[in-house]
C-alpha cells in the first residue's frame, strides 16, 4: 500500500508535466504566427515607405530629353531671291514672306529642335520645346498640363500650339509632307496658331470618344489676328473617333476661333477636319486626311471670305517605307485683289508627292516632288517645280505621335 501511493503520485505528476508541456507548445505556436504577422505587416510597410521615397526622389523626376533635327537639299526652278518674296493674293503679300522650311535651293538646315518633358509632382507634367532656327532662338512651347483631374477634365497652360483643326497642334517633324498645307499658311501663316493662353478639355465619360475644348489665348498670330491690346482669341472645337469594325479608324472635328485682327475688327475661322485609317495589320495602312477652313476678317469698310483645303492620302507599306499624295486648294478668295491687277489669282493650288524610308523609327528620308501655282513672283503667276530630299533625325525620349 505504501508503494502504491507513491507511484499514483508520479504518474499524477507526470500527467501535470505534460499537460503544461503541451500547454506552452501551444502558447509557442501562437505566438510564432504573431510574429510571422509582425514580420509581414512590417515588411509591408518597409516597402510602401520605400516606394513612395523612390516616387519622390530627385532621380524620379529628372526630364525625358529628345533631340531633333532637320535638313534638305532642294532644287527649284526659282532662284532664292525671287522665290524669298513670293505672294499668296489675297492672304500675304512679298514683304509678308517668311519661309521656315527649306528656304533655299541646295541645302537647309532647318531647325535643330530640343524637347523637355517631366512629371513635376502627383498634379502636373511640364513640357517645352525649344527651336532654333536660322539663328533665331524660339521657345515654341512651354507649358503645364494637369495628371489627375475629376470628371473627365484636363486643363494646360503656358505656350502651346493650338488644339483648332487636325494639323495646327502637330510639330514639322511629324507631317506627313515637309511643306505647310497652303490654307494654314495662308490663313496662320508659317508658325500656325500657338500663342501663350489657358485650355480647359473634358471628355466625356461614353464608350464613344467625344472631346470638347475651349482656348483663351493672347491673339498675337498677325495673319489672321494681331490685335496688341490684350488677350482676345478665343477657340472652341469637339472632336471624336469611331471605330469601324476591327481595322478601320474614324476620327472628325469642327473648330471655331474668334479674335479681334489687327485693325481691332473681328476675324472668325471656321474648320472641318477628317481623317479615316484603315489598319491592314501590324505594320501596313491607309490614312485619308482632309481639313476645310474658311475665314471671315472684318475690316473697317469691308469684309473678307476666303477658304480653302487641303487633302492627303499616305500608305505605310510597313514600318520602314510609305508613299502618299496630297493636294492643295485656295477655293474661295473674295477680297481686294487690285495689287495683282493683270495677274491671274484663281485657282490657286498645288500638287505633292512623296516617298519616305524610315531605316529605323527616330530617323527618316523623304523624297518629294512639288508642283506649285500658288505663288505669285515678281508681279507673275508662276508654276514652281520643286524636288526635295529631306532628312529627319530624333534622338532621346520622344513621346509617339498622333497618327
Amino acid at each position: 500500500m505504501t508503494k502504491i501511493i507513491p507511484l499514483s503520485m508520479l504518474f499524477t505528476l507526470s500527467l501535470m508535466a505534460d499537460a503544461t508541456l503541451e500547454s506552452i507548445q501551444k502558447e509557442l505556436e501562437t505566438q510564432k504566427q504573431k510574429t510571422a504577422t509582425l514580420e509581414s505587416q512590417v515588411k509591408a510597410l518597409s516597402s510602401a515607405s520605400t516606394n513612395q521615397s523612390a516616387s519622390f526622389s530627385q532621380n524620379a523626376y529628372l526630364p525625358d530629353i529628345a533631340f531633333i533635327l532637320d535638313m534638305s537639299a532642294v532644287t527649284r526652278d526659282v532662284n532664292n531671291s525671287a522665290y524669298n518674296k513670293y505672294a499668296i493674293p489675297g492672304f500675304m503679300d512679298s514683304t509678308d514672306t517668311e519661309i521656315l522650311f527649306n528656304p533655299n535651293r541646295g541645302f537647309n538646315l532647318n531647325y535643330a529642335e530640343v524637347a523637355l518633358h517631366s512629371t513635376v509632382n502627383p498634379y502636373f507634367d511640364a513640357f517645352a520645346v525649344f527651336h532654333l532656327q536660322n539663328n533665331v532662338f524660339e521657345i515654341e512651347e512651354a507649358y503645364v498640363i494637369t495628371r489627375a483631374l475629376p470628371m473627365g477634365l484636363r486643363v494646360k497652360a503656358g505656350k502651346f500650339r493650338s488644339n483648332f483643326g487636325r494639323l495646327n497642334k502637330k510639330h514639322h517633324h511629324s507631317w506627313h509632307f515637309d511643306s505647310q498645307a497652303l490654307i494654314y499658311e495662308a490663313l496662320f501663316g508659317p508658325d500656325s496658331l500657338k500663342d501663350p493662353g489657358l485650355q480647359l478639355q473634358w471628355i466625356a465619360p461614353t464608350d464613344t470618344y467625344l472631346m470638347l475644348g475651349l482656348e483663351v489665348m493672347q491673339g498675337n498670330n498677325a495673319q489672321s489676328f494681331g490685335y496688341s491690346e490684350n488677350a482676345n482669341l478665343l477657340v472652341t472645337y469637339l472632336k471624336s473617333s469611331i471605330d469601324i469594325g476591327e481595322n478601320i479608324s474614324m476620327l472628325g472635328g469642327v473648330s471655331y476661333a474668334k479674335g479681334k485682327n489687327a485693325s481691332a475688327n473681328q476675324t472668325d475661322i471656321y474648320g472641318i477636319d477628317f481623317t479615316l485609317r484603315n489598319q491592314f495589320d501590324s505594320y501596313s495602312s491607309l490614312i485619308w486626311q482632309s481639313e476645310y477652313l474658311q475665314r471671315e476678317k472684318h475690316l473697317d469698310t469691308s469684309t473678307d471670305k476666303q477658304d480653302g483645303f487641303y487633302s492627303e492620302l499616305i500608305y505605310e507599306y510597313n514600318n520602314n517605307y510609305s508613299g502618299g499624295v496630297r493636294y492643295d486648294s485656295i477655293t474661295k478668295n473674295e477680297t481686294d485683289l487690285s495689287a495683282y491687277s493683270g495677274v491671274d489669282t484663281d485657282n490657286l493650288n498645288r500638287y505633292t508627292v512623296m516617298f519616305e524610308y524610315k531605316p529605323f523609327e527616330m530617323s527618316r528620308l523623304r523624297l518629294s516632288y512639288t508642283y506649285d501655282r500658288s505663288k505669285i513672283i515678281s508681279d507673275e503667276r508662276r508654276s514652281i517645280n520643286e524636288v526635295m530630299l529631306s532628312l529627319n533625325i530624333a534622338a532621346g525620349a520622344h513621346s509617339a505621335h498622333d497618327y
